[in-house]
Parts: C-alpha cells; sequence; structure tokens
C-alpha cells in the first residue's frame, strides 16, 4: 500500500525511523529483526522502492564489513597480537606508566582488528599488571575496555560503523574516506582518552572485587557422582559437605533434579551438584562415600575462563567444549550463573560472560581459547605462533592496506581479496570463515540502508536538519562540531553503533550544506560520536565483557566515563575545527 499520495514521504520515512528507534531503546526485539521490519515498513508505505529494497546486500560496505572481519579474525588466530601485547609487561615502570602502554598496544590493535578480539588479548595481561602493583583488577580493566573502543576511531576498518559513514560519503560527496582519513582526530582522542585513564580515570573506580581477582579462590559449580549405591541422610551429607566449605545445591539421576529420598538411598550413578571454592577432587576426598571426581592427568591444568561476547561456542552446552577441542579438554566446573540456575551443567547453555573452569594441557587450553574467544582469568598462556603462517598472514594484511592507502582502491575490493587469499592458503579453518563474520551485523546494515537512504531522499533528513541548523545558526565551527559529535554519542549509548551511523550520516551532510561548513568536519564527528559508548555497560560489547571479571556496578561507567566523554567531545571539536576551520 503506497501511502506517500496521501501523506508526506517525509512523515512517513520520520515515523518509521523513529518506530525503529524506539525498538531499539527497548532491546526487547532483535536489531536485525528491527532492520528488517523497517524496511518492510518502507516498502508497504511506497518510501522505498521495491528495486531498492534488496540493494544493502550488495553495497560495499556491508561487502568490507564482512571481509574485514574474517581478516581481523585470521589475525587474532596467528598469535602475533598477543605476542606484541606481551612484550610491555615490564616490572619497573609506574602504575599509571605501564596501564598507558598497555592501553595503547589495545587501542592500536583495535584500529585493525575487532575491537573485542584486542580486549581479549590484553586483559590478562592488564589483570596481570594490577597484581604486580598491589592494585584491584577493577582499575585497569575499564580503561582497557575504552581504550580498545577509542582505538577503533582511528583506521577506516577500525569498526563497522566507520565504513558505513565511508559508504555515505561516497554516495552523497562522490568519494569514500581514505583508510587513514580519520586518524588525526582518532589519535587525538585516543592520546587525551589514554593519558586521562592512566592519570585519573582509573583513580574514580571504586576498588570492588571481581572475577579477576587473584586473592581468593572463586566459587565453582560441579558434579560429583556417586561409584556406589549408599544409604546417607542429606544432613549427615551437608556435614561432611560442611568441613570443606561446600554446600550441597541439587541431586540429580539421569540428568533430571531429583527430591532427596525419603528412605536416605542413593543409587550409584546419582550426581551431587556442589558450590565450593575447592577443585572437585579435594572435594571429593573429603566425603566418606565414593565418588568419581574429575582429576587432572599428568601435566593438566585447570584454567578459570570467561567466554567472550561474540565466542562461536554461544547457544551450545558445555559439552560442545570437549566435542569441539577433540577431547583434548573437559569443563570440570561452572561459574556464578550456574550457581543460580542450580541445573545439571550438562544441560546449560553458555552465554557471553559465562565462567568455566576447563581442564586440560596448557598449549591446548591456550590455543582453544583463541579460537573461541574464551578468555583466561588465571592464567595468561598465549597460543603458540605458528611462524610462517603469521608472517603470511601479516603481509597479506599490511599488502591490503597499502593497495588500499596507496592505489585508492576500495577496501571491500582489497579486504576480499585479503580474506579469500587467507583462506586459500588455509590460514583460517574453513568452519571459521563464516563463523567470524557477525551476520546479525550484516543483517541490519544491508536492511538499514535503504531505510536510511529513505529518510533523505523524502526529505525527512532536511527537515531535521533545518531544525537543528535553527538552533546553531551563527555559531562557530567548533561548536557546531561539538553539538553533533554529542548528539552522536548521546544516540550511539542508546542505540547500535551501525545504527547511529546510518541515521547521523546523511544528517551530517544535509547539516553542513545548510551551514555552509565541511561535510568532512562533520561526518568525522559523527564518527567519533558512534565510538564513544562510555557511559553505560551496555553501550558495547567491551564494555559488557569487563563487568563481571572487574567487579563493577552500572553506575562505575559513569564516575569514570563522563568526564572521558566531555574530553572526547571537546578534543573532537577542537582537532575539527583547527583542520577545517
Amino acid at each position: 500500500m503506497d501511502l506517500s499520495p496521501f501523506v508526506s514521504p517525509a512523515l512517513i520515512s520520520a515515523l518509521i525511523l523513529a518506530g525503529a528507534l524506539v525498538l531499539f531503546v527497548t532491546e526487547r526485539v532483535r536489531h536485525d529483526l528491527i532492520a528488517v521490519l523497517a524496511l518492510l515498513a518502507g516498502l508497504i508505505a511506497g518510501v522505498v522502492k521495491p528495486e531498492d529494497a534488496l540493494s544493502g546486500f550488495g553495497d560495499p560496505a556491508v561487502v568490507a564489513v564482512a571481509a574485514v572481519l574474517i581478516v581481523g579474525r585470521t589475525l587474532e588466530l596467528s598469535g602475533v597480537a598477543g605476542k606484541l601485547a606481551r612484550y610491555i609487561m615490564f616490572g619497573k615502570a609506574t602504575y599509571s606508566l605501564q596501564m598507558a602502554m598497555l592501553m595503547s598496544v589495545g587501542a592500536l590493535l583495535s584500529a585493525f582488528m575487532n575491537n573485542i578480539a584486542a580486549l581479549v588479548i590484553v586483559m590478562p595481561l592488564g589483570a596481570e599488571i594490577a597484581r604486580q602493583n598491589k592494585k584491584a583488577v577493577g582499575t585497569i580493566l575499564m580503561p582497557l575496555a575504552f581504550a580498545t573502543i577509542m582505538g577503533g576511531m582511528i583506521t577506516l576498518i577500525g569498526t563497522p560503523a566507520n565504513m558505513i559513514l565511508s559508504s555515505v560519503r561516497e554516495e552523497r560527496l562522490g568519494q569514500g574516506f581514505g583508510f587513514f582519513s580519520m586518524a588525526p582526530v582518532g589519535i587525538a582522542v585516543a592520546v587525551v582518552g589514554i593519558v586521562y585513564l592512566a592519570v585519573i580515570g582509573w583513580r574514580l573506580l571504586p576498588p570492588r572485587r571481581g572475577t579477576m581477582e587473584g586473592h581468593a579462590a572463586p566459587w565453582k559449580v560441579f558434579e560429583l557422582t556417586l561409584t556406589h549405591a549408599v544409604e546417607l541422610s542429606r544432613h549427615a551429607l551437608s556435614k561432611q559437605l560442611h568441613a570443606s566449605r561446600t554446600r550441597l545445591l541439587r541431586l540429580i539421576r539421569r540428568d533430571k533434579i531429583i527430591d532427596w529420598p525419603e528412605e536416605d538411598r542413593l543409587k550409584r550413578g546419582d550426581k551431587l551438584l556442589l558450590l565450593s571454592r575447592y577443585m572437585p577432587g579435594d572435594v571429593a576426598d573429603s566425603l566418606d562415600v565414593k565418588t568419581a571426581a574429575p582429576l587432572p592427568a599428568e601435566h593438566e591444568v585447570t584454567a578459570h575462563m570467561v567466554v567472550a561476547h561474540g565466542s562461536p561456542i554461544i547457544g551450545e552446552r558445555y559439552d560442545a567444549i570437549t566435542h569441539r577441542s577433540g577431547g583434548a579438554l573437559n569443563v570440570t566446573a561452572g561459574g556464578p550463573r550456574a550457581a543460580r540456575l542450580k541445573q545439571p551443567l550438562g544441560g546449560i547453555i553458555l552465554q557471553g560472560g559465562d565462567q568455566l573452569f576447563i581442564r586440560g594441557q596448557a598449549a591446548d587450553i591456550a590455543r582453544f581459547g583463541t579460537q573461541q574467544r574464551l578468555l583466561e582469568i588465571d592464567r595468561a598462556d598465549t597460543a603458540p605462533v605458528n611462524i610462517r603462517a603469521a608472517i603470511q598472514t601479516v603481509g597479506i594484511f599490511v599488502l591490503a592496506i597499502a593497495v588500499t592507502v596507496l592505489f585508492d582502491v576500495s577496501p571491500a575490493l582489497t579486504f576480499l581479496a585479503a580474506a579469500a587469499a587467507m583462506a586459500a592458503l588455509r590460514l583460517i579453518p574453513a568452519p571459521e570463515i563464516y563463523k567470524s563474520i557477525d551476520w546479525s551485523v550484516i543483517v541490519l546494515l544491508a536492511a538499514m540502508i535503504p531505510v536510511g537512504q529513505s529518510f533523505e531522499t523524502s526529505g525527512a533528513a532536511k527537515m531535521v536538519a533545518d531544525a537543528l541548523a535553527g538552533g546553531l545558526k551563527g555559531a562557530p565551527l567548533i561548536a557546531c562540531i561539538a553539538a553533533v559529535c554529542g548528539l552522536t554519542l548521546f544516540l550511539t549509548i542508546l542505540l547500535n553503533n551501525v545504527a547511529t551511523a546510518l541515521i547521523m550520516g546523511p544528517l551530517a551532510i544535509q547539516l553542513a550544506q545548510i551551514l555552509h561548513v565541511s561535510p568532512d568536519a562533520l561526518l568525522l564527528a559523527v564518527l567519533v560520536g558512534t565510538s564513544s559508548d562510555f557511559l553505560t555497560p551496555i553501550g558495547h560489547q567491551n564494555n559488557l565483557l569487563v563487568m563481571a571479571p572487574g567487579g563493577y556496578r552500572f553506575t562505575d561507567y559513569a564516575r569514570a566515563g563522563a568526564l572521558l566523554a566531555v574530553l572526547v567531545v571537546a578534543t573532537t571539536a577542537f582537532v575539527l575545527s583547527a583542520s577545517f576551520g
């Protein structure tokens, strides 16, 4: 049903976008589904033409995002980035200097690879630096998260939002951003941010104990299986468990939770679901009943790990770790969420942020952790580096950047070629090629691109730009840049940063034309704003990833991030006004 003859297309487009924004903010519907619904609404209302509806799936920005994710994942699996980060583990520098250098490495890594991957690499090193300096681990993890977010502002491939804004520029102005077009403002923001976090920011964080604190053994949930039938009352068992400060959570029979038998008879194969700070073998030794406790074999270790957001094993069960590792690794216990669920471990579906205790050879754990994005908390082993594969990976990566910069070739082409070369040379395992792509982001991008285009072609973007221009009329360039960056920063707290870029990109160009200022000044202000999620743990996945390990509360992010956000906006306005004024 084409409503455009009866209602202003600009109003229709604005209402569709406003409805999508409301759904994005509520977070009750998947972001990719919201984008598809907005696209369908635009089709039905007639503001999106049928021939344009699927154009987003062929947009160079979408291809570039997918290719960069594959290339970045290959670089992550090579182990080179982890080795680079480990070189800054020095002992005699001050705590603030060690923090600053580690944050700089994290920012550098995130400029060329996935922000989450960069954080996962530097987090264990940050925890070790904090322990060596007798500081709470929470004083360094949030600054590291913020640094890796800021690093994404430095290059074209730093975040998907950067490539979206480049695509918007190419469509409206005839040419996209260069690979390092955002580097001057991105580096300035990163430097100011890192100095602030190293000198002041970490001191604003309360010294709470998180899951990466090494001072006390962490709580763990595990199962002990009875090897013989036994008559035992619950009270008697609880008394035995009390000696090892262990608590009985559930009795499991044939993978189902049962009540304690009235006759106090436990069968062979029954499982005790227990909560303790001690290892399963130690608890088993303290009991009078015989159990089959998981004991480490020779040269095996048990690592305390966290499932990073974006890990391929999210949505699978605990035994997926055994299957994916070819039987080399086993989960011996779960963490806090398993304690809250009080369910048989075999039935728990893994989520981002879950804590696990995994047993196996140290090299196998390190390799598996890198491949599946599991962060080692108690240990900081890095995956062994295959020198030949690492040289090939880095060489292809550098060549792709060089061709993009020197010959002005589209990143979609250069990084697609790089991804194909890495796959052909088997530098990335075949199953990882498509798993490395966040398909929800791809669908979000492809569906929102036509919706964003309709927002401009219908005249809605000009209406909003006129309203903003009325408030900024006569204001100096530095104030206009600060206003655009601040507005974008506010939106990106509420929305996905990709959605924010799709909305604010065309709006910035329209506003620049009305105010007669450089479009690049406002587009780059939007670029910085989309990567300035410092006020909440839900603003960026990196913020959420450090929440439990650092022991943070929701309001802690604003304590350290509010002044950082002000500094980012001020630095952006100063640098861009000096460059384009």
